[in-house]
């Protein structure tokens, strides 16, 4: 899994994930994450484009993300799902839970 940060775009923190996030690979998006949050990015657009399956590892870990940037009052949106990530997303109830936008550019219009 790669996992990069692309820049701010509208004050928002914005990283790509390529790949597979399951057991092995959710605990490094997990802690870079953490750090980023550490350091003070609280407004984090996660662009899911490049990801080509999640495991409930993985769900956990974007949870976990979650509820670190909801107590520092941050905001954190995903988008840009391709259809197996979508689906999966739809059917755990994460969809209701986190933000998700169909693209890049609706995230960072969210407020």
């Amino acid at each position: 899994m790669e996992i990069e940060s692309t820049g701010k775009e509208n004050e928002r923190f914005i990283i790509t994930v390529k790949g597979r996030m399951d057991a092995v690979t959710a605990p490094e998006f997990e802690t870079r994450l953490l750090e980023w949050i550490n350091g003070g990015e609280t407004q984090i657009i996660v662009d899911l484009a490049g990801l080509e399956y999640i495991s409930s590892a993985g769900l956990r870990s974007i949870l976990t993300v979650a509820k670190n940037i909801k107590a520092k009052q941050g905001k954190f949106v995903l988008c840009s799902l391709r259809d197996t990530v979508k689906e999966v997303f739809e059917i755990s109830g994460f969809s209701t839970i986190i933000p998700v936008c169909e693209s890049l550019t609706a995230a960072v219009e969210v407020r």
